[in-house]
C-alpha cells in the first residue's frame, strides 16, 4: 500500500542538529514528497518562534491507499 499524503513535521534540535524532537506538525497535506519538500523553506520561516537552537523539518507519509478492486459486478 502506498502513502496517501505527506505532512511536514517541524523539529526542534539541539546544537549540531542532535537530539531532535517534533515540536509541531503543519496542517497542510501534500500529495507527493516533492511538494512537501518544496514547501519546507516557507514552513521553517513560519515556525521560527520555536525555542530550540536549530529548527528543521521532515516530511512524513500518512494514511494508506486502499487496494482498488478492478473487477466489476453485474447487477441483474
Amino acid at each position: 500500500m502506498e502513502p496517501l499524503f505527506y505532512v511536514m513535521a517541524i523539529l526542534g534540535c539541539g546544537d549540531g542538529s542532535a537530539q531532535c524532537a517534533q515540536a509541531r506538525t503543519e496542517t497542510v497535506q501534500y500529495r507527493s514528497i516533492e511538494q512537501c519538500q518544496a514547501a519546507m523553506p516557507a514552513a521553517l520561516a513560519r515556525n521560527s518562534d520555536i525555542d530550540y537552537p536549530v529548527v528543521s523539518a521532515a516530511c512524513q507519509a500518512k494514511g494508506e491507499r486502499l487496494a482498488q478492486n478492478s473487477s466489476t459486478r453485474a447487477h441483474g
